[in-house]
């Protein structure tokens, strides 16, 4: 059958995301927003038509090439409909982190001065600081049902009535074009933000198409499904499995927020293959009772990153669901996905992150910038063709993190083995000096995690008159119930802040054991689940 016209026109749009889905994979199901219930299924088609007109509404209203478009909301369809619509116009997402206090927010929309601003009801807080800047100029709109319904002087136009019945009568020629140059930027994607407000990284289409085609090379087959649930407007959310799988015509399982009996029961019934978590989001489905009872049958692999992955957590969770888990590393700036281990090398090789993906180039190199010998430790480096593109505004951390070689400088002191596995041994920003000897946390945590009472922990440097830093250790242990030694029936004792030191030091350095431990309920995560360790030492210092 011959090609239409709009066909022929996606083939000249060579970075149209949406387009290329629909014309390939048509009426399959893309993506299924689990919050919209039975309305939150939508097909390759859908995306496109979605896309289509918020791009050309956007159009209508004065968005070029290289204008931003900000997203303030929970996870959902809005951030592919946002990211397509910018991919046609070769304009720029940028998805905002909605768990910033509105003046933050500010000062970030400052920073990248969105054009459009989509935003859900819930953060109107954070719209009204943002529109008492006058020297802001920003056309907003609000998501969700209630939006469509508002009327009168107050009301703001509904992004959901433009993505449905949207107007899409632009002539053939002067429709939507998208980029050819896969050095434009695709989003805007804000770092960790460790100390003050988080850069915001640029993330070209030639980054984005060589993640998605590492992805496929080393994880993803035909068809896969999996479920997002870490926020969308982190790397991790959006581009980890996420648009590998839309341009691949796999299935992509939306959550709003990380609620552990929903995502549980998703894996049955949308026969889920493959998804991704956090070590810390691991331990909640292995508390969970609904665990054991949950049908893995369609599960492939599963993923774990952001931290290093405790093997007595591996253990645990392969007891009840004897399957591959595989360690992946990546940040925000390059990949996200840069290394990955096989499953068969979760035990043997317990710690590591794996080997380098294709087209990634990795060294360890030392204060100097030589290269270090196997099994010695220094900074991580990395290039190739997944690299970010600098932050966005800011030449000066540009050039911090990328050399006149251009290698990029990770911050991550690591080492590597004789059979090319990497390891983490810490973050270079969390290595503490006590006594003139260097500490890396992690080192420390991994040995916390030997001790079958402890659930969750996390090691800090704090300061000290006599030895400049110590350490202190910060430790969740598992319910009474959970530590009960099963093979004799008897009921183990919490321990007590002499008995981890002890246990410490009988396999550490003394100069590494802490100098204090603290039990907690619970430790502060970040929005994708990961500890936050400057919010415990935020809270260490104001002691």
């Amino acid at each position: 059958m011959p090609l239409s016209n709009h066909e022929t026109a996606v083939f000249a749009a060579g970075l149209d995301y949406a387009a290329r889905g629909a014309l390939y994979f048509g009426d399959k199901t893309a993506v299924v927003d689990v919050e919209r219930g039975e309305a939150g299924r939508f097909s390759y088609r859908d995306l496109e038509h979605r896309a289509f007109r918020f791009a050309s509404f956007l159009k209508r209203h004065g968005v070029q090439k290289g204008d931003r478009v900000g997203l303030l909301a929970p996870n959902g369809i809005e951030y592919i409909d946002a990211l397509f619509a910018c991919a046609k116009l070769g304009a720029i997402f940028v998805p905002y982190n909605y768990r910033m206090h509105p003046q933050e927010f500010c000062e970030v929309v400052r920073n990248t001065s969105p054009k459009v601003l989509v935003y859900g009801s819930e953060y109107a807080h954070h719209v009204a600081a943002v529109q008492t800047e006058s020297a802001l100029s920003v056309l907003f709109l609000e998501t969700g049902e209630t939006a469509m319904q508002k009327k009168g002087a107050d009301s703001v136009a509904s992004f959901e009535s433009i993505v449905r019945t949207g107007e899409t009568e632009i002539e053939q020629e002067s429709r939507i074009i998208s980029p050819t140059v896969s050095e434009d930027i695709l989003c805007l994607l804000g770092t960790g933000g460790t100390t003050g407000l988080p850069k915001s990284a640029m993330i070209s289409h030639r980054m984005c198409a060589h993640n998605a085609l590492t992805t496929m090379i080393h994880e993803l087959q035909p068809g896969d499904v999996t479920v997002v649930h870490t926020p969308m407007f982190h790397t991790g959310g959006l581009l980890v499995y996420a648009f590998p799988l839309l341009l691949s015509g796999g299935k992509v399982v939306i959550l709003r927020k990380w609620d552990v009996e929903l995502f549980l029961s998703l894996i049955p019934s949308e026969r889920v293959t493959m998804f991704f978590c956090v070590p810390t989001q691991y331990q909640m489905l292995l508390d969970s009772k609904s665990l054991a009872q949950t049908s893995f049958a369609s599960v492939r692999f599963v993923t774990s990153g952001g931290a290093p992955l405790p093997v007595p957590l591996i253990t645990a969770f392969s007891q009840i669901h004897p399957i591959p888990f595989k360690q992946g590393f990546g940040m925000t700036e390059f990949g996200p996905g840069c290394f990955s281990m096989g499953a068969e090398y979760a035990q043997t090789k317990a710690g590591s992150i794996g080997r380098p993906n294709a087209f990634v180039g990795a060294r360890i190199v030392d204060e100097e910038g030589q290269d270090v010998n196997t099994g010695e430790i220094g900074e991580l480096l990395l290039k190739g063709p997944a690299l970010f593109s600098g932050y966005f505004q800011d030449q000066e951390a540009t050039r911090n993190a990328i050399d006149e070689q251009g290698w990029f400088h990770t911050g991550d002191i690591a080492r590597r083995d004789e059979e090319g596995f990497f390891y983490i041994v810490d973050r270079k920003k969390d290595m503490f000096i006590s006594g003139g000897e260097n500490v890396y946390p992690v080192e420390v945590e991994r040995i916390l995690y030997e001790h079958k009472a402890v659930k969750q922990c996390a090691v800090i440097g704090v300061p000290d008159e006599k030895w400049g830093q110590v350490g202190r250790a910060y430790i969740v242990l598992h319910k009474r119930e959970q530590t009960q030694n099963r093979s004799e029936g008897e009921q183990t004792a919490e321990p007590s802040e002499a008995e981890i030191l002890s246990f410490l030091r009988e396999r550490l350095a003394r100069y590494k054991v802490p100098k204090g431990v603290y039990f907690l309920h619970e430790l502060p995560l970040s929005p994708a689940g990961k500890i936050l360790k400057r919010e415990l030492l935020r809270r260490a210092l104001a002691e």
